[in-house]
């Protein structure tokens, strides 16, 4: 005869390790659940993927290159929601429009670095190896600068490369570590 004892089962007559190795393979079934993080990685991963299946011819991953890459990331836009003016556009230049216009919607700069840098990690995750990494591709960091300067115009907001703070205790390296005294 079999009894429960909140979740644990427990044999009359066998050693209680039977009732927590029950516990353990109860818990192997139920990971932990996933950072926001990994969970938008994955989300990320599937999607690609359901990308690359969904081309016309299929490819398959181990055939995916920066070309395709590229191409995911402009059929993103379509699902924008950052105003990006084009150069024939009145409010082109202006970070506050004053009024509405037929810009189109596209992905913002930021999401999109962060989406190829999630694909990026995913994809060496998955056993792929990081030398054949088309996330990784200077292409991408070239396409991913293009759009950050365009949207930066387009909004009339540059950016601009913040500089390095200089460590001041780097730069007294080469005195000496301890401090004079004076008398």
């Amino acid at each position: 005869m079999m009894s429960i004892n909140k979740g644990k089962e427990v044999v009359p007559g066998s050693s209680r390790s039977a009732a927590v190795d029950v516990a353990a393979v109860a818990d192997r079934q139920n990971p932990p659940p996933l950072s926001r993080y990994e969970s938008q990685k994955r989300r990320d991963w599937i999607t690609f993927g359901q990308y690359l299946r969904n081309r016309r011819p299929p490819i398959a991953l181990s055939q995916c290159n920066a070309n395709h890459v590229l191409d995911f990331l402009r059929y993103l836009d379509q699902f924008g929601k950052t105003k990006v003016h084009l150069q024939g556009c009145m409010f082109f230049g202006q970070p506050e429009p004053p009024g509405p216009c037929t810009c189109s919607l596209r992905q913002a700069w930021g999401s999109l670095d962060a989406l190829i840098g999630r694909l990026r990690a995913a994809y060496e995750e998955n056993g792929c190896s990081p030398e054949t990494n088309p996330f990784a591709n200077a292409a991408i960091r070239i396409y991913l600068r293009e759009v950050k300067d365009s949207q930066a115009k387009a909004r009339g907001i540059p950016y601009k490369k913040k500089k390095k703070k200089r460590n001041p205790l780097k730069s007294n390296e080469d005195s000496s570590s301890f401090p004079t005294q004076q008398p």
